[in-house]
């Protein structure tokens, strides 16, 4: 991989021990993705902020990192491991939030908008089509590449900061050539927002870097959140098209057979004891129709509703949160289903051995992250 001499300055310390493990990363991953050079980009969401998930040396390292680097770009950040107005509700130890918040704190002494959000999309407004940015968090990689039209790898917790440190990000994988190297076939009738899910798991497990779709002609937002979400959590995929024409060499088809082969993989369980919605984080649209669906109508089980705080306030501002609590709903900000405040080492255990928990859920994305869980379409 090419580097300009500032780039081969910064790679040699010449320029600080933050920016040398910047560019030694980025090197490192361009040398393995065949970069041939480093380009600039214009937005960085990173990855790595829940303390379960990046743990004591993921908490050291960015302690350290913190005390001389530097954003250069705009860097969102995913969701970290608690709600900080509901800590109490789930007895978490002094530890983790300690912890969590020491965290917290490195993103932001480096210059992180502090979003706390997987769908860092529905928050802030999308740069033109073409755009190069650095997306870590894999839903919003794929809706980035798909929806936005913008151009973003998979990348890992440590490459989407290195990019957010110098800048700059390796021009290999899809933003060299995202061309669909195969295409599959929507057989199913009248397909829903499950359906999608689905259709994005078996699509994430079936194809390369890129996938053309066959017999869709519109998806709402809705449908084409879930289908990012499902397809980030089951292989490499990472960008779909919908195209009926697509010239891709391998062709399959997605009908009900191979639909209920999906759903019986993710689906562990006959019912659910707890319910969440939110895994990706749920968007102002969701708030309001799930708000219009519950009128006159409330939750049996806990429901856990999870959500930017950016957008929670707004939900709060035109009625809909309130409508929610009416009809049982907890909402969660800064955290998500995949790392949520109430599922938490130990409260896991706790919650599955004094209930037999399962939960049941509208998203697909979750499954990887979860012991036992229940599908469910969020209007059923």
């Amino acid at each position: 991989m090419e580097l300009t001499e500032d780039e081969e300055e910064s790679l040699n310390g010449e320029h600080g021990e933050a920016l040398q493990i910047a560019y030694r990363i980025l090197s490192a991953t361009g040398e393995a993705t065949d970069a041939e050079k480093l380009v600039p980009i214009h937005w960085a969401h990173v990855s790595g902020v829940n303390y379960n998930t990046i743990g004591d040396a993921g908490e050291e390292f960015l302690a350290t990192l913190s005390k001389n680097a530097k954003f250069k770009v705009r860097t969102t950040v995913n969701p970290m491991g608690y709600d900080r107005d509901s800590v109490e509700k789930f007895g978490l130890d002094e530890n983790f939030i300690q912890k969590q918040e020491s965290i917290k704190k490195s993103y932001k002494k480096m210059g992180v908008t502090p979003s706390f959000s997987c769908i860092p999309y529905e928050i802030y407004d999308m740069p033109q089509e073409g755009t190069q940015v650095a997306f870590a968090e894999t839903n919003a990689a794929i809706y980035a590449n798909s929806i936005g039209k913008l151009k973003t790898n998979k990348e890992s917790a440590f490459s989407a900061l290195a990019s957010a440190i110098t800048g700059k990000s390796p021009y290999s994988d899809l933003r060299k050539d995202d061309s669909p190297t195969m295409s599959i076939a929507m057989k199913v009738s009248d397909p829903n927002e499950l359906t999608f899910g689905l259709l994005g798991y078996f699509a994430g497990k079936v194809a390369d870097k890129s996938v053309a779709i066959s017999g869709v002609k519109n998806l709402d937002k809705r449908c084409n959140k879930s289908l990012c979400a499902s397809m980030g959590t089951s292989g490499t995929c990472g960008k779909f098209v919908l195209d009926d024409n697509s010239s891709a060499s391998e062709k399959v088809d997605f009908d009900e057979k191979e639909m209920q082969k999906v759903y019986d993989e993710l689906n562990t369980a006959e019912s659910g004891d707890l319910i969440t919605l939110g895994s990706p984080q749920l968007g102002l649209e969701e708030m309001s129709g799930l708000a219009s669906m519950l009128k006159g109508r409330a939750f049996k089980k806990r429901c856990l509703i999870f959500c930017p705080r950016a957008i929670q306030e707004q939900a709060r501002h035109l009625g809909y949160a309130g409508q929610l609590e009416s009809a049982g709903c907890e909402l969660m900000s800064d955290c998500c289903m995949s790392n949520p405040i109430g599922y938490q080492k130990g409260c896991r255990q706790r919650y599955h051995k004094q209930h037999q928990g399962c939960i049941l859920s509208e998203k697909l994305k979750r499954f990887g992250c979860q012991p036992k869980a229940t599908i469910r379409n969020s209007e059923g």
